[in-house]
């Protein structure tokens, strides 16, 4: 690995404008919902799916107006790591840090077997690592190019969802009638399906771990974040209500493929392969947005010792490409052995735990700190907690055991470190 460490670490350099994270958190939010997590927010919800829907995008809303004032009064690299710590103490920074570092690598073993699963389903673990392995390289030659890259697949992705609703809307077969309520888990089951929909919001948190490269913070990020969010919502209303119209609540339940299973029962046969195209591309935005988030986190970390040391260099291009190939190899092991739908529900879990550290941090900021309004970072809180626990069992079981297992961790390190040294 290379890398440059020293008494006073490197700082990464401030290149990205309000486009460029705007773009970064459209590649992290953009097509993981749809293709990955509507099929199974349907079983649990039918289609109380859309009441799933506003759960998740109200729950997001507060999560990423707590997190855009943090990011703006504390503008490095972390995150929610950063401002619990700043704001909570020590101990809540490295557990808000542990839970995303952990969550959200599970996350890019989704989004790398999401991507294979379009790709070339016969050999979706050679294709998923081979993913991880390219993304890496290219999350290692900064962020500018990443940015780039991101922006293109963002466009592919936003034209085919258009296409995909414009199809649903004139088909022959599209019905609001098939809105109708579809059994499912009855308010559990909605609040299931907001937990595992907002597996398609958390994208936004990729703008706030990026503060140590973004020019104008202050007023960069909390315009950034919410122009992402609001569009998110908007793109995925629209595809929720297509893919309901055009098939209903039982067919969205009964599929792994959603939005082909749309353009299916919209005799629009030809956007097949479009849709194969579109989820392939937008898995990669996600993993690469994924890649970039959680190195920064891994990078501020391992800046206080919570993790090797190595992993705070920053080269000489103001690349943190040891936090990156460390995550990526990590992510690649995951893909090779994890199953698609239990990483979604545990990094969701680990995911709204980092996000509940994010409001209770909120909620200590001062009128002079232009804090939120009291309630928002309180609902947002509620709303982590409601919807963490409502997650499949073994997803709340796997989530807690590694935030667990983080508490004790830190434990054993902080009794280590306030022993007395050895006399001599």
């Amino acid at each position: 690995m290379t890398g440059v460490t020293s008494a006073a670490p490197r700082l990464l350099s401030r290149r990205l404008g309000v486009a460029d994270a705007v773009t970064v958190g459209l590649g992290a939010m953009l097509g993981a919902g749809v293709f990955a997590a509507f099929a199974p927010a349907a079983r649990a919800a039918g289609s109380g799916l859309l009441v799933g829907l506003a759960a998740a995008a109200t729950v997001a809303y507060c999560n990423a107006t707590s997190s855009a004032r943090l990011a703006a009064l504390y503008p490095a690299s972390g995150g929610t790591y950063v401002y619990a710590g700043r704001r909570l103490g020590p101990f809540w920074g490295y557990l808000a840090g542990w839970a995303f570092v952990v969550g959200k690598t599970a996350s890019c073993a989704a989004m790398a077997l999401t991507f294979a699963s379009y790709a070339a389903p016969a050999h979706l673990r050679l294709v998923a690592a081979v993913a991880v392995a390219a993304l890496t390289a290219l999350a290692a030659s900064g962020v500018r190019k990443s940015a780039w890259a991101t922006r293109v697949i963002v466009a592919i992705v936003v034209a085919v969802l258009l296409a995909v609703v414009v199809a649903a809307a004139i088909g022959p077969g599209t019905s609001w009638a098939k809105l109708r309520p579809f059994p499912g888990g009855g308010a559990h089951g909605v609040l299931q399906a907001a937990g595992l929909l907002f597996f398609a919001f958390a994208g936004y948190a990729r703008i706030a771990t990026l503060g140590e490269e973004v020019r104008e913070p202050e007023r960069t990020i909390p315009r950034a974040v919410t122009i992402a969010l609001a569009i998110t919502v908007l793109v995925y209303l629209a595809v929720a209500l297509a893919a309901l119209a055009a098939v209903g609540a039982p067919g969205l339940a009964a599929t792994s493929a959603p939005l082909r299973a749309v353009v299916d029962a919209s005799g629009a046969q030809w956007l097949a392969p479009a849709v194969r195209v579109g989820g392939a591309v937008a898995s990669l935005g996600s993993l690469l947005a994924l890649l970039l988030g959680v190195s920064r986190t891994t990078l501020a970390m391992a800046r206080d010792r919570h993790l090797p040391g190595r992993l705070a260099a920053v080269s000489p291009a103001g690349v943190p490409r040891d936090a990156v190939i460390a995550v990526g190899a990590v992510v690649l092991g995951l893909a090779l052995l994890t199953d698609l739908r239990a990483a979604i529900g545990f990094s969701s879990f680990g995911v709204l735990g980092y996000y509940g550290l994010a409001n209770a941090s909120a909620a200590t900021l001062t009128a002079a700190e232009r804090r939120p309004p009291r309630w928002l970072p309180t609902v947002g809180l509620l709303g982590c907690v409601v919807l963490a626990v409502s997650l499949p069992l073994t997803s709340v079981i796997a989530g807690t055991a590694v935030l667990v297992t983080g508490a004790a961790v830190y434990a054993a390190r902080s009794r280590r470190s306030s022993r007395p040294a050895p006399s001599s």
